[in-house]
């Protein structure tokens, strides 16, 4: 239960990293990848709830914690949950392709915005290095 407790932990603050990283990059440039982080309306059992305040997110920070602790227990069947790199590569990549779920959305960025799928990906970096790190660090003795 501890380890899951700091798994969730983990998935908690670098989501708020994540968020942060692309606020600081919306603020700056202008560009809103942003906004794909709390964004819904392209899921059909999820879109009613898209208009309602907080519940983006959560979703945001749902799929953070679920993401962080699915992917620890894969690799840690292959005894590979203590590798940091994994985890970027595997955010990075994954990050870079779920980008293009914004075809299914009006909601800006288009999926043809190379800077949002830029910053999109960096993104999602610096959250499996944070997610990396943390986890190769013992945080989950």
């Amino acid at each position: 239960m501890k380890q899951i407790a700091r798994l969730m932990a983990t998935g908690i603050i670098a989501g708020v990293i994540l968020a942060l990283s692309l606020k600081i990059i919306q603020i700056t440039t202008g560009n809103p990848a942003y906004i794909l982080l709390f964004n819904m309306d392209y899921i059909p059992a999820l879109k009613q709830w898209d208009n309602v305040p907080g519940a983006g997110m959560l979703f945001h920070f749902i799929t953070c914690v679920v993401s962080v602790i699915a992917l620890f227990y894969i690799l840690k069947i292959l005894k590979w949950e203590r590798i940091a790199s994994l985890y970027v590569a595997v955010y990075t990549i994954g990050g870079g392709i779920l980008f293009f779920l914004s075809a299914l959305t009006e909601t800006p960025p288009a999926y043809t915005n190379i800077a949002a799928w830029l910053y999109w990906t960096i993104g999602h970096a610096i959250f499996g290095v944070v997610v990396g790190l943390l986890i190769k660090s013992r945080f989950l003795k």
